[in-house]
C-alpha cells in the first residue's frame, strides 16, 4: 500500500531535528556540507554522510532519477550537497520556489513530488517548526532542513530515517530555484469607487482608511494590484501577507505585518467566506481588498468587544503563493 506523504513527512520532520540534536532553537552542530555554513538561525545544518553519499542522482527536478542502493546505512538524518547555487543563502523563514521528490528508500517508489506545480515548481515557506495542521508536504520542516545554510540554485539529498516501526525509511531530493517576494509584486490598478483606501509604507505594509457610509450588505473584492502569476484555485493552499481591520471602528484585529511581516498559510477552504471570495480566482502577485458583512466573516449576533460576532470586515490580502493540494490514492 502505497504510504501517504503528508504522513512520512510529519513523522519523521520530528525524528530529523531530533537525530540533529536540535529542536529548533540549539546550537547547531558542526557540519561537513560541501559549500554549507553554521548559522544560529538554522535548524540543524546536517552534515553529509555514508547514507546521504551513497543516494545517486540522475537528471533534475521532478524528472530525476533518485536511486537508493541496497543496504545503505540510513540509520541517521543526513544531507549530501549535489550541486551547489550561487544565489542568497536560505534560512528558516525564507520563501523560495522549489522542485522536489521523496522516495521511499528501500523501494524507491517515489512517493511525493512537485509535479503538480506550473512546470514541476512549488512556493514552499521554509518552516521554523512542524505545524500542527499541515496540509501539504510543502509545509513540513524537513523542506527547511534540506535548502537552510545553502545558497539558492543547490540540490541536495536528504535521509530521513524510519521514525515509526515498521516503516522504512526516506529520501527528500530538493532543488531550490529562487527567493520570492513577500509582498505583493503586481501592476497597480485604479481603485474601485466606494471601498476603502489603502497605502503602503516602504515595507509594503498597508493603512487601511474606511469610507464614510453603511457598512457592506455583501462582499465585495477589488483588486489594488495584478499579479501574473498561477490563479489561486478552490482548496489551494494559498501564502499571503494581511492585515484586517473592523468596520465600526477601524481597528486592526488580526496581521501577519504585525508579527514580523512573517507570511502566512492556509488553504482557501480553511478561511471565512468572505477571506475566500478574497482569493479564490486570483492571480499570484496580486493584492486585493475585501468588505464583508458578518455572514461572510464570524457570523450575525450583537457586536461583542471579545470577539468578531456581528463585526463587518475589511481584509488587505498580498496572494504570494498558491500550492494545488497533493492528492493521494
Amino acid at each position: 500500500m502505497r504510504k501517504r506523504p503528508l504522513i512520512v513527512l510529519s513523522t519523521v520532520a520530528a525524528a530529523t531535528l531530533l537525530l540533529a540534536g536540535c529542536s529548533g532553537s540549539a546550537t547547531p552542530e558542526s557540519t561537513t556540507t560541501p559549500g554549507a555554513t553554521t548559522d544560529a538561525s538554522c535548524l540543524a545544518d546536517l552534515p553529509s554522510g555514508a547514507g546521504s553519499d551513497a543516494v545517486s542522482v540522475e537528471g533534475s527536478g521532478a524528472s530525476a532519477k533518485i536511486t537508493v542502493p541496497e543496504g545503505a546505512d540510513l540509520a541517521q538524518a543526513e544531507r549530501t550537497v549535489i550541486t551547489e547555487g550561487d544565489g542568497d543563502e536560505l534560512h528558516p523563514g525564507d520563501f523560495v520556489s522549489l522542485r522536489y521528490q521523496l522516495v521511499d528508500a528501500t523501494t524507491n517508489e517515489v512517493l511525493s513530488t512537485s509535479e503538480r506545480g506550473p512546470d514541476g515548481v512549488l512556493p514552499a515557506l521554509l518552516a521554523l517548526q512542524q505545524s500542527q495542521q499541515m496540509v501539504d508536504p510543502t509545509q513540513s520542516t524537513v523542506f527547511t532542513v534540506a535548502a537552510e545554510c545553502l545558497p539558492v540554485g543547490s540540490s541536495v539529498v536528504l535521509t530521513l530515517p524510519s521514525a515509526q516501526e515498521g516503516s522504512n525509511p526516506s529520501v527528500l531530493y530538493v532543488e531550490t530555484i529562487e527567493k520570492l517576494p513577500t509582498v505583493a509584486t503586481g501592476s497597480e490598478v485604479d481603485a474601485t469607487e466606494g471601498m476603502p483606501t489603502v497605502e503602503l509604507d516602504d515595507a509594503g505594509s498597508p493603512t487601511i482608511t474606511l469610507p464614510d457610509g453603511d457598512a457592506p450588505t455583501e462582499t465585495e473584492v477589488a483588486v489594488l494590484k495584478e499579479g501574473d502569476g498561477p490563479v489561486v484555485a478552490s482548496g489551494d493552499l494559498v501564502t499571503v501577507q494581511y492585515r484586517g481591520v473592523k468596520w465600526s471602528d477601524g481597528s486592526e484585529f488580526d496581521s501577519s505585518w504585525s508579527r514580523d511581516a512573517a507570511p502566512a498559510q492556509f488553504p482557501t477552504t480553511g478561511v471565512v467566506t468572505g477571506f475566500k471570495a478574497a482569493l479564490e480566482g486570483q492571480k499570484v502577485g496580486s493584492q486585493v481588498i475585501v468588505t464583508m458583512p458578518p455572514k461572510d466573516g464570524y457570523g450575525e449576533g450583537e457586536i461583542n468587544e471579545n470577539d468578531l460576532v456581528g463585526e463587518s470586515l475589511v481584509f488587505v490580502v498580498d496572494i504570494l503563493g498558491t500550492t494545488p493540494l497533493e492528492q493521494v490514492q
